[in-house]
C-alpha cells in the first residue's frame, strides 16, 4: 500500500506542469504555442531566456527527485525507481494538462536518477553538460546521456531495478527525442541559444525545436 501511494505520489509531483504554470503566470502566455510546443525548461529557456527557463528546470528536476528519494528511503530502491518512473511519466502526460502532451521527460529523469542512485544521475548530468559545452545541441547532450546511465549503474554494480530503470529511462528519452535524432543526422537540428532572441522588434517570442 504504501508504495502504491508513493508511486501516485509521484505521478501527480511529476503531472505539475511547471513550464506552462510559470510562463503563464508572469508572462500569460502559452509556451505551448511556441517553440517546440514542449512545457520543459529547454523550451521555455529558448523562449523567454533563463530568468524562467532555469526555475524550470529545477522544479521539473525536483518533482523526479523528491518521489523517488522518499520512496527509496521509506520502502526500497525498488520503490523509488517506480516513484521515479511515475513522474516521468506525469511529465511526459501530466494530469493537470488534461493528460496532453508535457515534456520530454530528461530534467525529470534525471532528478529521479539522483533520487534513487545518486552517483549514476550525477556522472548523467555530467555527461549532459560535456556533451552540450561541446556541441551546443540540447537534444544531443540529453540523449548521449541517457544513453550512458545503463553503463554507468552497471559499472557501479547498482541493485538490478536501477539498471532496469536506466534502461527503461534511456529507451524512452531515445523515443521522445526520434525527431530530433532525424534532425541531427538530417543537419537541421538549432544549436542551443543561451540568451533568447526575438522574432520581431515587437518583442515577441520566438522558440526553436527541442
Amino acid at each position: 500500500m504504501t508504495t502504491a501511494l508513493l508511486v501516485v505520489g509521484g505521478y501527480l509531483l511529476g503531472s505539475m506542469p511547471w513550464g506552462y504554470w510559470l510562463v503563464l503566470l508572469v508572462k500569460h502566455d502559452d509556451i505551448r504555442r511556441h517553440g517546440s510546443g514542449n512545457i520543459g525548461g529547454t523550451n521555455v529557456w529558448r523562449v523567454y531566456g533563463w530568468r524562467l527557463g532555469l526555475p524550470v528546470v529545477l522544479l521539473d528536476t525536483a518533482k523526479g527527485f523528491v518521489p523517488a528519494f522518499v520512496a527509496t528511503l521509506a520502502v526500497s530502491h525498488l520503490a523509488g525507481v517506480l516513484a521515479g518512473a511515475a513522474a516521468m511519466f506525469g511529465h511526459w502526460r501530466p494530469l493537470f494538462l488534461r493528460w496532453q502532451r508535457g515534456g520530454k521527460i530528461v530534467a525529470t529523469s534525471g532528478g529521479a536518477f539522483l533520487g534513487v542512485a545518486a552517483v549514476v544521475g550525477g556522472v548523467g548530468a555530467a555527461v549532459w553538460i560535456v556533451v552540450f559545452l561541446l556541441f551546443r545541441y540540447a537534444s544531443l547532450a540529453s540523449i548521449v546521456a541517457a544513453l550512458s546511465l545503463p553503463f554507468v549503474a552497471v559499472l557501479l554494480d547498482e541493485s538490478w531495478p536501477v539498471i532496469a530503470f536506466a534502461v527503461g529511462a534511456a529507451l524512452a528519452v531515445v523515443i521522445l527525442h526520434r525527431g530530433n535524432i532525424q534532425r541531427l543526422r538530417a543537419g537541421t537540428e538549432n544549436r542551443f541559444k543561451v540568451r533568447r532572441r526575438l522574432a520581431s522588434a515587437s518583442g515577441s517570442p520566438e522558440g526553436k525545436r527541442s
